[in-house]
């Protein structure tokens, strides 16, 4: 067994757990499952499997589902147990709380009570994805999911466009295909990376611009937990003046479809942006 009692100072403790590969949970994030005097899960099934591969008993203790949808009863339960001076340990699903997981109103509740909040840390999805993408990781920016109305993601990530950083996001297998040509639209064609099934039998990551990204979707759909990465804003932009020039000269041979796509690529420029300007181009003309 690779886990130990210890004595837990009365709180409330977030516990990371496995992506995907069960050994990639931490020997702390075993003793904290180990030793707590109550435990608390996203999915009570999960945990409770994890703690059987390694070997940690849970004897008396009962596992309290704690979820989006579990509602304000189970997190006074939690709250009443660290009011009575006991320790709780509190696992999502996979990956790291609060992290596009729950466990913020919980760890809120709890901070300003005036408990013990602290953490078993581990794995997450995002900074995995980050090490795996190939772009830059100075300075990065997680937006969570993507809302699911297409008008409504195109205008979140026009919010986000402009941030000096890595963008990351995750999304589901049955919205990435429409979530990656929004943001080949919205963001221009910049390098971006699609990492799914992180730590699993089947990882992947596809490391392609956003308009042949959103291409390879169409052609080879895929499955499984998606985390999409893309790079910051060209530094180099080009003037209104460039623009205008190179739209003229494309609108000679092309349409104004086609056109905008040619210029919004070369300059890695947003194509709905590019498009309203050819449309009125063609219009002058």
């Amino acid at each position: 067994m690779n886990h130990q009692i210890v004595n837990l100072l009365p709180g409330l403790y977030f516990v990371a757990t496995p992506l995907g590969t069960a050994r990639d949970i931490t020997l702390r994030a075993l003793d904290v499952l180990a030793s707590a005097d109550l435990i608390a899960a996203e999915d009570t099934r999960s945990l409770r499997r994890l703690m059987e591969i390694h070997g940690v008993p849970l004897g008396e203790r009962h596992v309290i589902a704690y979820h989006d949808h579990s509602g304000v009863g189970a997190r006074s339960k939690l709250l009443a147990a660290l009011a009575a001076g006991k320790s709780v340990a509190y696992a999502s699903e996979a990956g790291m709380p609060l992290i596009a997981d729950p466990g913020y109103g919980l760890s809120k509740a709890a901070a300003e009570a005036g408990h013990l909040v602290t953490s078993a840390p581990g794995a997450t999805a995002v900074t995995t994805a980050l090490a795996l993408a190939g772009l830059p990781t100075d300075a990065f920016f997680f937006a969570g999911f993507l809302p699911n109305a297409s008008g409504a993601r195109r205008k979140r990530l026009e919010e986000v466009a402009a941030i000096p950083g890595t963008l990351a996001f995750y999304e589901s297998p049955k919205r990435i295909a429409a979530s990656v040509a929004d943001m080949a639209d919205v963001l221009g064609n910049r390098p971006a990376a699609l990492c799914r099934e992180l730590t699993k039998k089947f990882e992947e990551v596809r490391r392609l611009p956003l308009a042949d990204l959103a291409t390879s979707l169409v052609d080879h759909p895929v499955k499984g937990e998606i985390v999409v990465l893309v790079d910051r804003a060209s530094q180099v932009v080009a003037s209104d003046g460039d623009i205008e020039s190179d739209l003229r000269a494309a609108l000679v041979d092309n349409s104004v479809k086609d056109a905008a796509a040619i210029v919004s690529e070369a300059h890695e420029m947003p194509r709905r942006k590019v498009y309203q300007l050819a449309l009125k181009l063609a219009k002058e003309s």
